[in-house]
């Protein structure tokens, strides 16, 4: 679909940030707006917080930063619980088996 003298043209003469340089008459509109949505994730960030990134690459990192903060932390979380679940005598199957250490007491 090639713009030829749409009707945005007047429009487009009227605003101050479109120079006369400008040529639109070969392009296509939304060309590379599928590809741009799926690769692309905008987020709006509070003024308060913007202050603290100047650009795309500061947020980025900061945010990888914590990513990896959040990826240890699950990981110790799930050691964590595991060793509980030792200790405890608990399986993956949810039953109780005492593990070898432990003497099973006899009801009798």
């Amino acid at each position: 679909m090639v713009n030829q003298g749409s009707r945005d043209e007047k429009s487009m003469k009227n605003d101050p940030d479109m120079l006369e340089e400008y040529d639109f008459s070969g392009s296509v509109r939304g060309k590379y707006a599928k590809r741009y949505a799926e690769g692309t994730n905008v987020v709006a960030i509070d003024p308060d917080v913007a202050e603290y990134f100047p650009d795309h690459d500061s947020v980025n990192d900061a945010l990888r930063s914590l990513t990896a903060i959040i990826k240890r932390q699950r990981i110790a979380e799930q050691r964590d619980s595991e060793e509980r679940s030792y200790h405890l005598g608990l399986r993956s199957t949810g039953t109780y088996e005492p593990h070898r250490g432990c003497r099973q007491q006899s009801r009798f």
